[in-house]
């Protein structure tokens, strides 16, 4: 059982850190998307 417990430990904290880094990391390719897709349309820009 102590041999679940430390596998656990050393997964769980590798994947809390690649779902962080994802979500930033979309929300940032989400402005670029944005900003691309206002730049490829010239009739909506003011």
């Amino acid at each position: 059982m102590d041999q679940w417990i430390a596998i656990i430990q050393e997964v769980t904290f590798p994947i809390f850190i690649s779902f962080y880094l994802l979500y930033r990391i979309e929300t940032k390719l989400e402005a670029i998307h944005t900003a691309l897709v206002s730049l490829s349309n010239p009739v909506e820009r003011n």
